[in-house]
């Protein structure tokens, strides 16, 4: 949870991979004005976090007409910068926890590095419509790694 005086940046992308890849640059640039270069471990943690739920908010939280919206903030007296993905679809819950994918699978690999990344991850209701994941991740690295 963010306590400190937090730093933001948000955005609005198209529900599409072009969208998803977006908020991605767009994470790493943010990571990158608060000091933490493109190569750096926490700004990978990020651009990995952000990709995966976006990905998951373009392929699960689509509804025609409607964005995902991107949100992070930077709290350093916490140590952490907290990632929002918001989209429009309330009806397609994530899971309470990282379901178990088989290793020859093409796919369901997403929140397992969601969570081997975060501190803590979750979602949340979006009011008027739709849902937020969230994961917040240490700027001292990435949380169990």
């Amino acid at each position: 949870m963010l306590t400190g005086t937090t730093t933001s940046a948000a955005a609005q992308f198209t529900s599409s991979p072009r969208g998803a890849r977006l908020a991605r640059r767009f994470a790493v640039r943010r990571m990158e004005a608060w000091g933490h270069p493109p190569a750096s471990d926490v700004s990978c943690a990020i651009a990995l976090v952000v990709g995966e739920l976006a990905a998951n908010a373009v392929l699960h939280g689509r509804v025609p007409g409607h964005d995902f919206g991107l949100r992070l903030a930077l709290d350093p007296a916490a140590g952490l910068v907290r990632v929002e993905v918001a989209d429009a679809a309330a009806t397609r819950l994530p899971p309470a926890s990282a379901p178990s994918s088989c290793p020859e699978g093409e796919s369901g690999r997403g929140l397992l590095l969601v969570e081997a990344l975060a501190v803590r991850w979750g979602s949340a209701p979006r009011r008027p419509l739709g849902k937020t994941m969230w994961a917040e991740v240490s700027t001292e690295g990435p949380a169990h790694l």
